[in-house]
């Protein structure tokens, strides 16, 4: 447990009812991301610096063993601190559920995660196009979400694929296009379409979003809901 013993953690919600489907969760945000993606609406978070440590955190955790279901690993992007999978193992030896939220740019630690049997639930972040991914992330990593989303795909952990939609960013063919790309894939899940967050600070400085149309959305294979 010495490997613990930096500060990764930005911050703790206490409560909440909403990121971990049908159970009670508390939710530890991560500092830092590897992507900045223009509506990003945890600038403070991405940007930041750790302020908690792995023991304070799995001290708050100790004391809601009982009163939450599981635990949500969130950021930033979580999969980026490398004793993140000793992290999960302390929080599944408390007889808890482990969720993370990823972009999927580290396929090794979820991998190791899944091998392991440290994760029950994983939310994996589809932000865009092979051919967009570069200008909506600011990164070169979609093969590594690729990667990321074969790994979940042939495993038996449930996992759903999400995507916040900014019109400026992603068009109705740019969905479509996804779509395709899950199904051709044989995702079965559901895939949810998020409204890009307004009235509160984001990471760059972006104009009002066209809500998503999901009349013109298709899919014979999955079932596509939009969350907000």
């Amino acid at each position: 447990m010495q490997k613990l013993s930096v500060n990764p953690v930005y911050n703790i919600s206490p409560f909440t009812l909403l990121d971990y489907p049908d159970k009670t969760a508390c939710i530890i945000w991560f500092a830092g991301c590897n992507m900045k993606c223009s509506y990003c609406y945890n600038p403070e978070i991405v940007s930041g610096k750790g302020k908690i440590s792995y023991f304070e955190t799995l001290k708050f955790i100790i004391s809601r063993k009982g009163l939450l279901d599981g635990v949500v690993f969130s950021g930033g992007e979580c999969t980026m601190h490398k004793n993140m999978d000793l992290f999960a193992a302390a929080v599944k030896k408390l007889g808890m559920l482990v969720k993370i939220d990823t972009n999927g740019s580290n396929p090794a630690m979820v991998r190791r995660l899944i091998e392991n049997q440290h994760v029950d639930y994983v939310a994996l972040d589809f932000k865009a196009t092979a051919s967009k991914y570069a200008k909506v992330t600011r990164s070169a990593r979609f093969r590594q979400f690729a990667e990321t989303f074969d790994i979940l795909n042939r495993s038996s952990i449930p996992f759903e694929v999400r995507t916040t939609v900014h019109s400026e960013l992603l068009s109705t063919a740019d969905l479509q296009e996804m779509i395709n790309y899950l199904s051709d894939r044989r995702y079965r899940g559901t895939y949810y379409l998020q409204n890009i967050v307004h009235n509160t600070t984001t990471l760059g400085n972006i104009q009002r979003s066209a809500p998503i149309d999901l009349s013109a959305l298709r899919s014979e294979t999955i079932d596509i809901v939009i969350r907000n």
